[in-house]
C-alpha cells in the first residue's frame, strides 16, 4: 500500500528533467558563442599581422586562407548556437508547458490524477487488508491466551493447595481460549479469503491507472529520443556540406602557394629585376636646392612629396635630372612611424619613443613589407643603416642579438609544469611579466608575481590587452 509513488514522483521528475535538458542545451549554446567569437577575433588579428608583416605572394595568401576558414567555422558555430536555442530549446520549453499543467495549490494536474487514480484503485483493496490485519492479530492473542491457559491448568494440576473450585476455573478458561481461537481462526480465513477475491479486481485498477503513467512517461521518453537526434544533427558538422567545402577549399588555396612564384615576384618588385633609377646628369635650378621648412614636411593628407633632400643637413644635395623628388603615400607613412626617418630632425624624432615600444609588442615581425627604408648611405659605421642593430627604427626579435624588450603583463592560456630549475610553474589564467622577448626555441623570459624570475614556453601565454 502506498508504493504506487514512485510511479507518481516519476511525473514530477519528468517536469525537472526538461529543465535539466534545457540547462545542458543553453550552456552548450553559450560555449558555441564563445568559441565562435573567439575564433573570429583569432582571424581578425592573424589577419592584419600577417598582412603587415614581412610574408608575401602566394604563401602570405595560404596563410591568410586559415583566418578565412576560421571566419566561415565561427559563423557556422553561431548558426549551431542559433539552432540550439531556437529550436532545440524552444522546442523543448513548449512540450513541456503542453505537457505539465500547474495548479493554482501547487503541484502538477497530470501528478494529481495520477495520485487519485491509485489511490481511488487501492482504497477497497486496502480496506480488506485492514481487516485482514485485524484478523490476523486477534487470532494470534487468542491462540496466545490458549496456550497461557493451558500452561496454566497443567501448573495447578501439581499444586495441592488448589481447591477443586479454582480447579475447575482453571479448565474453564482454557475451553473459552479455545473457543476464541476457533471464531477468531474462522473471522481471518474468511478476511483473507475476501482479499484474495478482491486482489485480480485490484490488480486490474491500479494496472491500468499504472499504464495511463506508462504512456505518459512514454511520450516524454520519446521526445527526449527525437529532440537529442536533432541536437546531434545540429552539433554534427561533418554532415553539412558548406563545412566540408570549407576545408576543401584551405586545402586547395594552401597547394596554390608556389615558392617559385613568390620568388620571381621578389625579384621583380624588390631585387635586381625592379625598375632602376641610376643616375644622370642634372642641370642646376634654383627650385631644387631649397630647403623643407617643418611644416610642409609634416603634412601627409595624401602623400608627401620630398625635395631637395640633403644628405649632411647644411650641405646642398646634389641635383638629380630625372628624379628631384620622392612621393611617399600616405599608408606607408604610417606604416613606418616606428621606423627611423633621415628626413626628420632629432628632435621631432624624440616624440615617437613610446610610439617605437608600442609597436614592439603589438608588432609580430621586426618590419613591414610596405616600409621604407632610409636612402641616406655612407662607409663610416655610425650612418649605415644596415650595421646598427636598430637599423628599421625597430628590434627584431628573430636576431639572436635582441636587447631586452619592454617588461608586458601577459595571461597564461594553459597549465605548464617547470621541466628545469630555470623554468616556471603556472596554471591557465594566471598572469605574470614577459622581461624578455621569444628566443629561436620558442622561450621567453618572465617574472611570476611572487617574485620568481625564470623561462616559460611564449607560446603558453597571450598578452593583456
Amino acid at each position: 500500500v502506498g508504493n504506487y509513488k514512485r510511479t507518481v514522483k516519476r511525473i514530477d521528475d519528468g517536469h525537472r528533467l526538461c529543465n535539466d535538458l534545457m540547462n545542458c542545451i543553453h550552456e552548450r549554446a553559450r560555449i558555441e558563442k564563445v568559441y565562435a567569437q573567439q575564433l573570429t577575433e583569432w582571424a581578425k588579428r592573424w589577419k592584419q599581422l600577417v598582412e603587415k608583416g614581412p610574408q608575401y605572394g602566394t604563401v602570405e595568401r595560404a596563410w591568410c586562407a586559415f583566418m578565412s576558414e576560421a571566419e566561415k567555422v565561427s559563423e557556422l558555430h553561431l548558426e549551431v548556437k542559433g539552432s540550439l536555442m531556437n529550436e532545440d530549446f524552444e522546442k523543448i520549453k513548449n512540450w513541456q508547458k503542453e505537457a505539465f499543467h500547474k495548479q493554482m495549490m501547487g503541484g502538477f494536474k497530470e501528478t494529481k490524477e495520477a495520485e487519485d487514480g491509485f489511490r481511488k484503485a487501492q482504497k477497497p483493496w486496502a480496506k480488506k487488508l485492514k481487516e485482514v490485519e485485524a484478523a490476523k492479530k486477534a487470532y494470534h492473542a487468542a491462540c496466545k491466551e490458549e496456550k497461557l491457559a493451558i500452561s496454566r491448568e497443567t501448573n495447578s494440576k501439581a499444586d495441592p493447595a488448589l481447591n477443586p473450585e479454582q480447579l475447575k476455573k482453571l479448565q474453564d478458561k482454557v475451553e473459552r481460549s479455545k473457543q476464541d481461537v476457533l471464531k477468531t481462526k474462522e473471522k481471518y480465513e474468511k478476511s483473507l479469503k475476501e482479499l484474495d477475491n478482491a486482489t485480480p479486481q485490484y490488480m486490474e485498477n491500479m494496472e491500468q491507472v499504472f499504464e495511463q503513467c506508462q504512456q505518459f512517461e512514454e511520450k516524454r521518453l520519446r521526445f527526449f529520443r527525437e529532440v537529442l537526434l536533432e541536437v546531434q544533427k545540429h552539433l554534427d558538422l561533418s554532415n553539412v556540406a558548406s563545412y566540408k567545402n570549407i576545408y576543401r577549399e584551405l586545402e586547395q588555396n594552401i597547394k596554390t602557394a608556389d615558392a617559385v612564384e613568390d620568388l620571381r615576384w621578389f625579384r621583380a618588385n624588390q631585387g635586381p629585376g625592379m625598375s632602376m633609377n641610376w643616375p644622370q646628369f642634372e642641370e642646376w635650378s634654383a627650385d631644387l636646392n631649397r630647403t623643407l621648412s617643418r611644416r610642409e614636411k609634416k603634412k601627409a593628407s595624401d602623400g608627401v612629396t620630398l625635395t631637395g633632400i640633403n644628405q649632411t643637413g647644411d650641405q646642398a644635395s646634389q641635383p638629380n635630372k630625372h628624379s628631384s623628388s620622392l612621393s611617399v603615400q600616405s599608408n606607408t607613412v604610417q606604416s613606418v612611424q616606428s621606423s627611423y626617418n633621415p628626413f626628420e630632425d632629432e628632435e621631432d624624432t624624440g616624440s615617437t619613443v613610446s610610439e617605437k615600444e608600442d609597436n614592439k609588442i603589438k608588432n609580430v615581425s621586426s618590419y613591414e613589407k610596405n616600409q621604407s627604408y632610409p636612402t641616406d648611405w655612407s662607409d663610416e659605421e655610425s650612418n649605415n643603416p644596415f650595421s646598427s642593430t636598430d637599423a628599421n627604427g625597430d628590434t627584431n626579435p628573430f636576431d639572436e642579438d635582441t636587447p631586452p624588450a619592454m617588461e608586458v603583463r601577459v595571461r597564461a592560456l594553459y597549465d605548464y609544469e617547470g621541466q628545469e630549475q630555470d623554468e616556471l610553474s603556472f596554471k591557465a589564467g594566471d598572469e605574470l611579466t614577459k622581461m624578455e622577448n621569444e628566443d629561436e626555441q620558442g622561450w621567453c623570459k618572465g617574472r611570476l608575481d611572487n617574485g620568481q624570475v625564470g623561462l616559460y614556453p611564449a607560446n603558453y601565454v597571450e598578452p593583456i590587452q
